[in-house]
C-alpha cells in the first residue's frame, strides 16, 4: 500500500462534483466528444477512455473501489449481491450498506476534515457518514421503500427533497429516475454547496442492458446524460462556486452484447451437486453469476464435490456452446485481486452470459428469440472493455490526454483535488492531472 500522500496547496479546491455514469465506456468515447457539455469538459480538462475497472465489473464492486482506492479483496464488496443460492434476483438483498465496506472511504475522510458531503443514489451508501444522503436502496418483499430510504439516508434531507421536488418525480423507470436524481443534485448544489458530491446516474446502463450496446437508443441515452451533466455545471455556476470546483465524470464498467444466456447450474444439478431434500433445494456446488462470469461456491470441506464440479466445468469448456472462456484458479484470481473466499471463477466468452437460475433449456439463444441484450461482470482484462474518465475545472490541465489509469486511482485523486491526504490504499494520485 502507498504511504499517506502529501498535497500541494495549488491543487486545493473547495468543491468536487463526482458524476458516475453507469456503463460509460470506451465504445462511447467518439460520441461523447461530440456532445456539448462533455466536449466542453474534455477540452477544458484531462481525460482518458482507458480507465480499467475491477473484477468483477459489477456496479457495486467498482463504486466501492472508486471511494476506497483499494481492490475488492480488501474492501469486501465482491458482487452486487451477497451469496443467496436459489433466491430469484429480484428478491435478493444487495450490498446496500456502508457497514459492509471493510475500509475507510473518501466521504469519511471529508467528514473528518469538516467538509460537507452529499450522495445521491451512490451504491453501498446506506447508513454512511455522508451528510446529505439519498442512498441507493430498494424495498424487497414486504419492506416500505420510503421508510427504507429514511432509515438509511439523512431523513430531514430526503424529506426536504420530497417536499420541494416530489411533484416532478415520474417513477423509478428510466429516463425519469435519472432526471429526478439530477434535479435533486442541482437543488443540493444550490442549497448546500457540498464540498464533495457523489452522484450515480443509471440511464445509460439500463439502456444498454435492454437494447444492446450499438443501437440508436444508446446514442439517445448519451444525449440525455450530456444534458444532465450540463445541469450540474449550471448549478455550480448558479451557486457561484464554479471557479472553485472540479468535475469528475467517469464510468464503472463497459458492456458486451449477449447472443446466448447459459444456465450452468443445470450442469451441476444433472450430476447431483444440486439436489432436492425434504422439498428444499440443496447444494454441494453452486455457481453465483455476475453476468460475464460466475463464482464457484463449494460446501466447506467437500473435496469430492469440488473435484466433480471442476471436472463438469472443464468438460463443458471444451464445448463451444457453453461459452466458457476460462476457469480461473487462485493463482489467476490473486492477480485480479479477487477475494480469498472465492476459489474458482468461470469466465464467459464475449457473446455469452451466465445466470444462476435452474431454467431450461440450459442454453437460451437470444438470436433465435430476437432479443437485444447486453451485460457486464466480465474480467476487466478483456479487450475493448475500459471506462471513460474526465476531470475538468480549477487547477486541472486543459485538453490533456492521460493514457491508461486504474479504478483504484480515483479515491486518492479525489482526496488530492480537495487538498487532503488519503488513507493508505492500492491506488496512486493521478498527478498528471495538475
Amino acid at each position: 500500500m502507498n504511504s499517506k500522500m502529501k498535497c500541494n496547496d495549488r491543487n486545493l479546491v473547495k468543491h468536487l462534483m463526482v458524476i458516475s455514469i453507469d456503463a460509460f465506456s470506451e465504445d462511447n468515447w467518439q460520441e461523447a466528444k461530440k456532445l456539448p457539455n462533455l466536449s466542453y469538459l474534455i477540452s477544458n480538462g484531462s481525460y482518458t477512455p482507458q480507465l480499467k475497472s475491477v473484477f468483477p465489473t459489477h456496479t457495486y464492486v467498482a463504486h466501492t473501489t472508486m471511494v476506497t482506492g483499494v481492490y475488492p479483496d480488501k474492501h469486501g464488496i465482491i458482487h452486487n449481491h451477497p451469496f443467496q443460492p436459489f433466491v430469484p434476483e429480484n428478491q435478493q438483498h444487495w450490498y446496500w450498506y456502508r457497514k459492509d465496506i471493510k475500509v475507510p472511504t473518501i466521504y469519511d475522510l471529508a467528514k473528518e476534515h469538516s467538509m460537507k458531503t452529499a450522495g445521491l443514489l451512490w451504491p453501498v451508501s446506506g447508513g454512511a457518514s455522508i451528510k446529505y444522503n439519498l442512498p441507493e436502496v430498494a424495498a424487497i418483499k414486504n419492506e416500505n421503500q420510503v421508510l427504507k430510504i429514511l432509515k438509511n439516508g439523512n431523513p430531514l434531507y430526503c424529506i426536504g427533497l420530497e417536499l420541494r421536488l416530489g411533484r416532478y418525480r415520474k417513477g423509478i423507470k428510466q429516463p425519469h429516475l435519472d432526471d429526478f436524481t439530477t434535479l435533486c443534485a442541482v437543488d443540493t448544489i444550490k442549497r448546500k454547496k457540498p464540498n464533495l458530491l457523489l452522484l450515480h446516474l443509471i440511464d445509460l446502463d439500463d439502456t444498454k442492458h435492454n437494447n444492446g450496446t450499438d443501437v440508436k437508443e444508446v446514442q439517445d441515452a448519451l444525449v440525455r446524460m450530456d444534458r444532465r451533466v450540463g445541469d450540474i455545471i449550471k448549478a455550480a455556476k448558479d451557486a457561484d462556486i464554479i471557479e472553485n470546483t472540479v468535475f469528475l465524470i467517469l464510468g464503472d464498467h463497459g458492456q458486451f452484447n449477449v447472443d446466448y444466456k447459459v444456465y450452468l447450474n443445470n450442469l451441476l444439478k444433472d450430476q447431483g451437486l444440486i439436489y432436492e431434500e425434504n422439498g428444499k433445494l440443496q447444494w454441494r456446488a453452486y455457481l453465483q453469476s455476475t453476468g460475464g462470469n460466475a463464482y464457484l461456491h463449494i460446501k466447506d470441506g467437500d473435496q469430492e464435490g469440488e473435484s466433480i464440479a471442476i471436472d463438469i466445468l472443464t468438460k463443458a469448456m471444451d464445448e463451444e456452446r457453453y461459452g466458457i472462456e476460462a476457469i480461473y484458479d487462485r493463482k489467476k484470481l490473486d492477480s485480479l485481486h479477487v477475494h480469498k473466499d472465492i476459489k474458482y471463477v468461470v469466465e464467459a466468452k464475449v457473446g455469452f452470459s451466465f445466470d444462476d437460475a435452474l431454467k431450461e433449456p440450459t442454453i437460451e439463444s437470444y438470436i433465435e428469440k430476437g432479443i437485444k441484450y447486453a451485460t457486464h461482470g466480465y474480467s476487466p482484462e478483456k479487450p475493448n472493455f475500459k471506462c471513460i474518465f474526465i476531470a475538468s475545472g480549477t487547477n486541472i490541465k486543459k485538453n490533456h490526454p492521460l493514457g491508461p489509469i486504474e479504478m483504484v486511482d480515483i479515491a486518492p485523486t479525489m482526496a488530492r483535488i480537495l487538498g487532503l491526504d488519503f488513507y493508505p490504499c492500492d491506488g496512486k494520485v493521478l498527478t498528471d492531472l495538475f
